[in-house]
């Protein structure tokens, strides 16, 4: 062998286990984005239609999520984190998403076992835990296999003796195909039941109030948290709730998709009522933007053919209020939203921007923390629709005249805003903030519960925890004799990395006390004072 030949044979000895050293591998760089972006929907059970729960299921779709990653189709979310800070955000970085395209091309290699985090330990169920109540349907439905949209009301008695505080509600879609989204209503009168049993089948067909009236009658009926594809319920804050009276019907609203062949869907709801020992002194409502807040009004909102068109509706704030969240909703026409208070002094707070509206992901938001409206201040909400023939989601060919209407062919201007009075000390106060451990640069990172600061404390807490591993945890105080004073969650699923725990120190007496963060295989404590 020449020396050149030698040289050049060196050199390749060299480089080559440098280059494979570069290649990422599953354990170490893709299970981290995987576990906690992408397995909450893909695992068995749930809303995504494939299991990402090991190796070999994500490499059999390596191709998949390769592409899927680089058009950011995946994971689905679609409001600007930079114009408004949100709960549950669930986007990739440009470094997530060049990782797992080095990963493909580099021939998906797995890596040392050592290296790969444990997978997230998620319930089986709901991800709140277990409810106080599961109200199922009485009898299946089906749906029928003509590509039309049905939205359907079903009926479901609570079987509530007395009023009582709802802290989430969760709808569990029997047939994920099919269910595209569900609204959730209480009525106290009895309505839908009586046009139900009207009806020789089991629910009847509407669109705006249950009642039957236009689709004004909504604004009358008072409506809980709904449910959208892959997001977790929510779960009012410590001190916040919605109230369910005695002898309410649940009425859900769902709406089921376009579908070539009959499918069966028999889906359930649970309930998550407060606990006694937790002392609710604010109650969530919603105001519902619709035309009606347009200039001109419900005749105003109609896009004629081959027209692009903006539509802003604004709505006065009628008392100081804290807005906890909101939930935009349009059809295929679409385009996007933007919504922000205006302040008296000509200030503004961003509430949320949707540049790329896509039907098939729309779903309820909520902020990281109170945002506070004076009253008078005045909520802009502009929403854009394209009803040219340029439109790839446009439903007509040729484009036609589109009004206000329960189809998915017809449009809607459609903004809940979720709220409660203001309470001295709100613009303090925030909630959830999840950051990903691989957000981080971490990937051993232990169990901790952070020093509360400040300490003693007053009024609502901020308590920061980490977890190692996604999984369900409960979260209790207790008084220094080791009495159990109150449970703020119970075996709630939290996922890998850091939270925030808002606590309302106001409903504990003065004196001392403990946090306990209990997961399934550690306990974590910090001790603090309420003045």
């Amino acid at each position: 062998m020449n020396m050149k030949a030698l040289i050049t044979l060196v050199l390749s000895l060299l480089i080559i286990p440098q280059m494979i050293g570069q290649t990422p591998t599953y354990t170490k760089d893709i299970a981290p984005i995987i576990y906690n972006h992408c397995s909450v929907c893909h695992r068995p059970g749930e809303i995504g239609p494939q299991s990402f729960t090991n190796y070999e299921e994500v490499k059999n779709w390596a191709e998949t999520i390769k592409f899927n990653t680089s058009v950011r189709y995946m994971p689905p979310w679609k409001a600007d984190t930079e114009y408004s800070e949100l709960l549950n955000v669930n986007v990739l970085t440009d470094e997530q998403i060049q990782t797992i395209a080095d990963w493909v091309d580099g021939g998906t290699p797995q890596g040392d076992l050592a290296d790969e985090p444990d997978f997230p330990d998620f319930p089986e169920g709901s991800l709140l835990g277990e409810p106080d109540v599961v109200l199922n349907f009485e009898q299946s439905h089906t749906h029928i296999g003509n590509n039309i949209d049905e939205y359907r009301y079903f009926v479901l008695p609570s079987g509530l003796t007395e009023d009582k505080v709802l802290k989430a509600i969760e709808f569990r879609p029997g047939n994920t195909k099919i269910v595209h989204h569900a609204l959730i209503f209480e009525d106290l009168e009895g309505v839908a039941a009586a046009t139900d049993a009207t009806t020789p089948e089991y629910g009847f067909e509407g669109f705006g109030g249950f009642d039957g009236g236009s689709e004004l009658s909504i604004l009358d009926q008072k409506q809980y948290p709904g449910y959208v594809p892959g997001q977790k319920p929510y779960l009012f804050a410590d001190g916040l709730g919605q109230t369910m009276g005695a002898g309410a019907d649940v009425v859900v609203q769902v709406h089921y998709a376009p579908w070539p062949t009959d499918q069966v869907d028999s889906s359930s709801v649970n309930l998550f009522f407060a606990e006694e020992s937790e002392t609710i002194d604010r109650y969530v409502e919603d105001y519902i933007m619709l035309p009606i807040n347009l200039p001109g009004g419900f005749f105003a909102f109609f896009i004629q053919p081959e027209e692009i068109k903006q539509f802003h509706g604004t709505w006065v704030v009628p008392e100081k209020r804290s807005f906890i969240g909101l939930s935009p909703h349009m059809h295929l026409l679409g385009l996007d939203w933007e919504v922000y208070i205006e302040h008296a002094d000509g200030s503004r707070t961003n509430m949320i921007k949707i540049e790329d509206w896509d039907f098939n992901w729309q779903g309820d938001y909520y902020f990281n923390r109170f945002l506070v409206a004076e009253q008078g201040d005045v909520i802009h909400a502009l929403a854009t629709y394209d009803n040219t023939s340029e439109n790839p989601n446009n439903p007509s060919n040729p484009p036609q005249l589109s009004f206000w209407g329960e189809f998915t062919t017809d449009e809607m201007y459609y903004l809940p805003l979720f709220s409660v009075p203001y309470k001295n000390g709100d613009e303090n106060v925030f909630f959830d903030g999840t950051v990903g451990l691989e957000d981080l640069g971490i990937y051993d990172n232990q169990n901790k519960l952070y020093p509360i600061s400040p300490n003693p404390v007053f009024g609502m807490m901020n308590v920061g925890v980490s977890l190692k591993r996604g999984g369900p945890i409960s979260v209790q105080v207790f008084n220094i004799q080791g009495k159990l004073i109150r449970t703020i969650h119970k075996n709630e699923f939290f996922s890998s990395g850091q939270h925030i725990i808002n606590i309302d120190s106001e409903q504990f007496d003065p004196g001392v006390y403990l946090i306990n963060v209990t997961g399934k295989d550690f306990t974590l404590s910090e001790k603090f004072v309420r003045q």
